[in-house]
């Protein structure tokens, strides 16, 4: 059986058309259930989920803590079957999904993660700049991808079945990361992912299996994608740093990052002058992923109580 586990917070939006494209998914083998983990929502969304429940074999949680791995933890409490499908509550199914998770899960016993395709539901026709950020800025899998083997970092979550014995092997997600709220931070699911992997459970990515992810007309400009850019970094050097010796420290930030910085403010200043607004675009989203990856190291000098490496000429 197949459990699908999906978290949602203030998801009136997206879920009638998530909801809806459910009913229309051809059955698995072994039968399969929805797990929704309503996480601390303010707006219609218990409501939506009533009336769907009726119509499809809905499983309704809730869990007050606000953090979407709260929710997600919360939500495995609750699964059935040997299988687990994440997804999110913007992410559309196609009607072969569970048939195809399901098929490629038994094809390859060896496998305990399937991460299955992502593609582009536009809510407006996009303008031409944002196809060049369309991969994983917007959880949008590489159509280059090929069926087999692949790393955890290229898992997505609105797209990922898990095998049930990871979860039984006492494996959870880390709370002190993911989105909380309107709160949006990047790389959850990737930590989660790396660190089950370390434990021997490897992942294959299933091509045929394939949802559509929702992308709002407000996330279609450059202005949210600059701001996108910060979580990324951010994510990106937590994963870098996940289990390692950080480097020196200037002002509670990476020192090599602050330097980065500085030279690219520089070359955002000088690309400015050419009024090329592609060029001014990259560079800009350049230095805010390396603004996010400063405050990444924050953090993690926080979680590490506040211990900073120092060089051996500052010792004397």
């Amino acid at each position: 059986m197949i459990t699908v586990l999906m978290a949602t917070h203030n998801g009136a939006r997206t879920l009638p058309i998530v909801l809806r494209a459910y009913r229309e998914l051809q059955p698995a083998a072994g039968g399969w259930k929805l797990v929704i983990v309503d996480n601390a929502s303010t707006d219609s969304t218990k409501e939506i989920v009533q009336t769907f429940q009726w119509k499809l074999p809905i499983t309704y949680v809730h869990e007050s803590r606000i953090g979407k791995n709260f929710a997600l933890n919360t939500g495995v409490e609750s699964i059935t079957g040997d299988l687990v499908l994440f997804t999110d509550d913007d992410a559309v199914p196609r009607p072969d999904w569970l048939a195809e998770v399901r098929r490629i899960a038994d094809a390859q016993p060896a496998f305990s993660v399937f991460g299955g395709a992502i593609v582009p539901q536009w809510e407006v026709p996009p303008e031409e700049w944002i196809l060049e950020y369309v991969t994983y800025k917007y959880s949008v899998t590489d159509p280059a991808f090929e069926e087999g083997p692949i790393l955890p970092l290229w898992v997505y979550g609105p797209n990922m079945a898990i095998r049930s014995t990871v979860f039984e092997a006492g494996h959870r997600f880390d709370v002190n990361l993911g989105p909380r709220g309107s709160n949006y931070q990047q790389g959850d699911e990737t930590e989660f992912l790396e660190r089950i992997a370390r434990s021997g459970f490897r992942c294959w990515h299933c091509k045929s299996a394939v949802v559509a992810h929702i992308i709002r007309k407000h996330q279609m400009t450059k202005q949210w994608l600059l701001r996108r850019a910060i979580p990324i970094g951010r994510a990106e050097f937590k994963r870098d740093f996940a289990g390692q010796d950080l480097p020196p420290a200037l002002l509670g930030m990476p020192r090599y990052i602050i330097r980065k910085i500085l030279v690219q403010a520089f070359r955002v200043g000088r690309v400015s002058l050419s009024r090329n607004s592609k060029r001014i675009l990259r560079e800009r989203f350049r230095l805010n992923c390396l603004i996010g990856g400063a405050l990444g190291g924050r953090d993690l000098y926080k979680r590490r109580g506040g211990k900073v490496p120092v060089l051996p000429d500052e010792r004397a």
